[in-house]
């Protein structure tokens, strides 16, 4: 059995209360706890940051739908090389989008996957985002707001690519391996 990461993983029964409810109701939902949250459990408080952002980010109201919140982060992820964010993410946006080729599709070349004008005007944005934020001017936004964004939800695909920025580092230095769990869901 591989390691899930070179850390290794947390005693999830020594952590706090709050955090095991957590990571148990996470648990009952998807079958499986994602070795995100076992690796990273070693630091509880930085857990439950972890957790309450994503948590703001990817399940609160939004103009963006969660599958297009799961496009920012495969697409991003897939920019920065990660391997675990492109799998889970990848995962979970097979299942909002019942499309078992979406995730490849965007992971490879987002460009040539069947995504609406706004969809790929929003990948364009969180990668600049990502890689090229130094550059990001005000005709970046008119343009989004032209296709029917609000600002809150230019926020929102900034904000989503800088959080999984930090994601992706983190599972990096962690060498954070996939669960087996998600190369199989939504297939």
């Amino acid at each position: 059995m591989t390691e899930i990461s070179r850390f290794g993983a947390a005693d999830l029964g020594s952590l706090p209360d709050d955090l095991k409810q957590a990571i148990d109701d996470i648990g009952n939902r998807t079958g499986f706890v994602p070795n995100v949250f076992a690796a990273l459990a070693r630091r509880p408080d930085e857990l439950r940051a972890f957790l309450a952002l994503h948590s703001a980010l990817m399940d609160n109201e939004s103009g963006l739908s969660k599958a297009e919140r799961e496009m920012i982060v495969v697409a991003t992820s897939a920019a920065n090389n990660c391997i675990y964010c492109v799998v889970a993410h990848g995962a979970i946006l097979r299942v909002r989008t019942k499309r078992a080729d979406i995730a490849d599709r965007i992971a490879v070349n987002y460009r040539r996957a069947a995504l609406t004008e706004r969809q790929r005007a929003m990948l364009d944005f969180a990668l600049k985002v990502a890689h090229d934020s130094p550059t990001i001017e005000d005709g970046d936004i008119i343009g989004l707001r032209r296709l029917g964004f609000t600002d809150d939800d230019i926020w929102d695909i900034g904000a989503i690519s800088a959080f999984f920025a930090f994601s992706n580092r983190m599972a990096d230095l962690l060498a954070l391996e996939p669960n087996p769990e998600f190369f199989k869901m939504g297939r």
